[in-house]
């Protein structure tokens, strides 16, 4: 009789609610945050293309695209380490994952550019 009280009361408001915080452990303060994810991913990108851009600027001329894809390939291993790190992941398979994904990207992105007689 009680339990069934306590349940009429918890779900009176809004019982999608109720269930989702008591039930699921979704609340209000763990939900999907799109500006923040948004924003966070736009730092991100702007971060991991810091170093590439700044090997381009100060590269010789002739070896520009052997360093800017080094340094690539290299930001990408340590930002696959470090995003890893935050989450609790192990680092090594994360780095590995996200570099050889990375510059599989990168040589697609070649590919296409070649294909249509843009590449650099």
């Amino acid at each position: 009789d009680l339990a069934e009280q306590v349940a009429r009361q918890l779900t009176r408001h809004d019982a999608l609610d109720a269930h989702a915080r008591d039930e699921l452990g979704i609340s209000i303060h763990n939900r999907a945050r799109p500006v923040q994810a948004a924003v966070a991913s736009a730092a991100s990108f702007a971060g991991g293309a810091a170093l590439p851009l700044a090997v381009a600027a100060v590269a010789p001329l002739p070896q520009l695209i052997g360093w800017v894809i080094g340094a690539s390939v290299a930001c990408l291993a340590c930002l696959g380490a470090l995003a890893a790190g935050a989450g609790g992941a192990p680092k090594g398979p994360a780095a590995l994952r996200v570099t050889i994904l990375g510059a599989l990207a990168m040589a697609a992105t070649a590919g296409v550019g070649a294909l249509f007689g843009t590449a650099v």
